[in-house]
């Protein structure tokens, strides 16, 4: 007999290495469900909400480099897609996304739960069509399957769900032997005029994104030669800050003032794979070289002296036997001075005076750093968890950090936490979750416990969008709107079925994160920190500045100088 279309994409998948698809079940997915269910080689995760499942499958794909897949039934289902594949996209990881459709026979007559997903999914993916016959899937399914492994993001096959249940008269397709990593090298000519721009340079600094993940060894050669200090993005923190005698910390909003000097100051500064967003942070008098293996994104932050088209370690390997060793450190040397005292500050904050309450957020960072496994994964909601992960998590080459960091979304942690816990069973997962991140997708604490996943949730609980608040303030605004009302988190969980507990003074902290870790499965510790605690940028403007003076005039006139009593005491009376 033939097979039905479900049942060849299916096989499809199979052939690709594809181990398990994340979504919620609807009729206008029954044809597929049904064949993952008597399957012994693909698995459906079930979980609470369809951007839970976009958000998991972009963690697993980020950890493996493979194809992960997500599905939502039609409409509304394949709708709550959305915000994850973005993420997913702008993180340049391959995700296939299913988006179930209505019966093609409705199509166009507003039926019920109708939609456009080909219209809709067409901003956040490189390839996004409609199998309308059954002869056509196999060969869609393909190409969308090659788009996303290719181009490094998402592409999306929508399915109605009558043509998922007809027979098929192809059969399943294999990718065959499918290499995603080919060799891009700038041309002999480029790479000569790199090198001339960096020879003649007194003060050369590298700025090194996630595009250096392979290529560490590459990197320190070319520190070590051109005696430059090395500064990274944020999604480079993980590839880039360990064994690394030339790091001198992260620059931006985020970032400390040693990373934001160095760029500052030097003469020439080489980009290593990264896109950066803020213009404000790049240098202004700086002969600037930027490699990155998609040329469109060259040029678009800052103006560039010389663009090279090439992955990182396959530029700097080409790159490095131009390179004449430099003799003079001197810049090098004053770069790591100011990064020692930058980071020497940093770790001055995090304290625990005991019995004082609430909490620093930094102590709470620092010490899942110190208790965490050595190839632990973290994943970090936007806002302040992002701020203490990037200062204060410390990579070593095993360990890896996930965010929403150029896609920004909310409610990130938890769901990128159950893509990497389901993909890699055997590693410890932590999230850095906030108050809000948590609570905005809080109907998947249950997926953790109905998929006996056993990632470890740390709370940081401050009762407020903590970072919207700072940002109100630097507009010299008073917060508006960001105060939660929140539950006891570890009670919540311990409803559930999870591990709770709840930490108020500092001389706990540490004991119940090691319970915690302990446990065999899912379990949340919830951390009463500081909502007044300042996660200052590396350099302040002046319009900045007198933001906060404003604040301050505005809070005392409106009764509320309790606060800014409270914002000293947390940040200077330490």
């Amino acid at each position: 007999m033939a097979k039905k279309v479900a049942e060849v994409f299916i096989e499809t998948l199979v052939n690709a290495g594809v181990k398990r698809v994340y979504g919620v079940v609807g009729d206008s997915l029954n044809g597929l469900t049904e064949v993952i269910r008597k399957s012994t080689e693909i698995e459906w995760l079930h979980v609470r909400h369809e951007e839970v499942a976009a958000f998991a499958a972009g963690a697993e794909a980020h950890m493996t480099g493979e194809l992960a897949v997500c599905a939502g039934s039609c409409g509304p289902g394949n709708l709550h897609l959305i915000n994850g594949l973005y993420d997913c996209q702008r993180n340049r990881v391959p995700v296939l996304a299913i988006a179930a459709q209505i019966p093609s026979s409705e199509i166009g007559s507003n039926y019920f739960q109708e939609t456009h997903p080909e219209q809709l999914f067409k901003d956040c993916s490189h390839y996004c069509e409609v199998i309308a016959q059954p002869s056509q899937m196999p060969r869609i399914l393909g190409i969308a399957m090659r788009t996303a492994l290719s181009k490094r993001g998402v592409a999306v096959v929508v399915l109605p769900g009558d043509v998922g249940l007809r027979e098929c008269p192809e059969p399943a397709l294999s990718l065959g032997s499918f290499d995603c990593a080919p060799v891009m090298i700038p041309s002999p000519s480029e790479l000569f005029k790199a090198a001339n721009i960096l020879n003649q340079a007194v003060k050369v600094a590298v700025l090194g994104g996630a595009g250096c993940c392979g290529a560490h060894p590459e990197l320190l050669m070319v520190a070590n030669l051109l005696k430059a200090p090395v500064v990274h993005a944020l999604r480079g923190k993980e590839f880039i800050e360990y064994d690394n005698p030339f790091d001198v910390g992260m620059t931006g909003l985020l970032g400390y003032s040693s990373g934001y000097h160095a760029m500052m100051n030097c003469d020439a500064l080489l980009m290593l794979g990264t896109d950066f967003p803020y213009q404000q942070f790049y240098p202004k008098n700086a002969k600037i070289i930027q490699v990155d293996r998609l040329g469109e994104q060259i040029g678009r932050r800052t103006p560039v002296n010389l663009g090279l088209i090439g992955n990182v370690k396959d530029t700097l390997d080409a790159l490095i036997p131009l390179l004449e060793a430099k003799t003079d450190q001197s810049f090098l040397d004053k770069c790591l001075g100011h990064y020692s005292e930058a980071r020497q500050s940093l770790d001055d904050l995090a304290i625990a005076d005991p019995g004082r309450t609430p909490i620093h957020p930094q102590y709470v960072a620092t010490a899942l750093d110190e208790l965490a496994a050595e190839d632990a994964v973290f994943t970090c909601d936007v806002g302040t968890p992002t701020v203490w992960a990037a200062r204060y998590l410390s990579m070593n080459g095993k360990r890896r950090l996930l965010g929403s960091f150029n896609h920004g979304s909310m409610a990130n942690a938890l769901p990128q936490a159950i893509g990497v816990q389901a993909s890699h069973p055997n590693r410890q997962v932590i999230t850095l979750s906030g108050d809000g991140g948590l609570a905005m997708l809080l109907g998947d604490l249950l997926t953790l416990r109905q998929l006996n996943l056993p990632v470890k949730l740390v709370v940081f609980n401050n009762h407020a969008l903590g970072f919207v608040e700072l940002e109100m303030k630097a507009a010299g605004l008073l917060d508006y709107g960001t105060e939660l009302v929140n539950p006891n988190f570890a009670t919540l969980a311990e409803s559930a079925g999870i591990h709770g507990a709840r930490v108020e003074r500092p001389e706990d902290l540490k004991p119940a994160l090691s319970s915690a870790f302990k446990h065999e499965g899912p379990a949340l510790v919830e951390v009463l920190v500081h909502r007044q605690e300042l996660s200052m940028p590396p350099t302040i403007s002046l319009d900045q500045a007198w933001g906060f003076s404003l604040y301050m005039i505005r809070a005392v006139l409106n009764g509320r100088g309790n606060e800014v009593i409270d914002l000293a005491n947390t940040n200077l009376l330490r």
